[in-house]
């Protein structure tokens, strides 16, 4: 992921570091005074709160080739509650295409996360590990839906331990201290975790394109 900053006074470690922070709960105030163990010039909440709104608009989604869609879910725990945590990947540059969090896992909640991928991405073949909900919704929607293979299946596993590892830093839990939460900002900071896990993923694919090239040339 690539932001531009004025002047190119910040650097784009700490200005992660304070999205990261930030989409993890912490105020604008708070943020900013974390800034200081990096012992730069102090960032004020404003700088924050500009960064926030650049991050907004940035691209997350970037892949515009699209050869399938593999779908799954896995559960993910949010304060007191357990919630499904949808992923959509690209199975031949492995980035993630979509997420979506939902309280309840059944063929409404599928319809909905893979109309909203045909959306982005138009019409694709859909392969998942056989869930009814997803063989219904691809139904209605008019989309072919067949069981992932084993390499499929293991590119999926992949990138959900991939996520699940990362999630274990909070022992599998977001704090959530508001009654009825929207889940806004869980929402953000899986995708701040997205937009970083694709930028390097791209720049895996394109070095390994790259020394392929070389190889042949040789």
């Amino acid at each position: 992921m690539k932001i531009s900053f004025e002047r190119n006074r910040t650097s784009t470690i700490i200005v992660m570091y304070s999205l990261y922070l930030y989409f993890l709960g912490l105020s604008l105030r708070n943020t900013s005074k974390a800034l200081v163990i990096f012992r730069d010039k102090k960032r004020s909440y404003v700088s924050v709160w500009n960064w926030i709104q650049r991050f907004g608009s940035s691209q997350i989604y970037k892949r515009k080739r699209v050869a399938a869609l593999i779908v799954d879910e896995t559960v993910i725990q949010i304060g007191n509650q357990h919630f499904w945590l949808w992923i959509c990947i690209e199975p031949v540059h492995s980035s993630v295409l979509g997420i979506y969090i939902s309280e309840e896992r059944n063929m409404l909640v599928a319809e909905r996360f893979i109309r909203s991928l045909v959306d982005k991405y138009g019409k694709h073949t859909v392969y998942t590990d056989g869930g009814t909900w997803y063989d219904e919704a691809c139904n209605i929607i008019g989309l072919k839906h067949y069981l992932h293979s084993p390499l499929e299946k293991s590119l999926m596993e992949r990138v959900n331990q991939y996520f699940k590892d990362r999630i274990e830093s909070f022992d599998d839990y977001y704090p959530c201290m508001q009654n009825d939460c929207n889940l806004l900002h869980v929402h953000n900071w899986i995708q701040f975790f997205v937009s970083m896990y694709n930028d390097t993923t791209t720049t895996r694919n394109n070095e390994f394109e790259i020394k392929l090239m070389e190889v042949t040339v040789s």
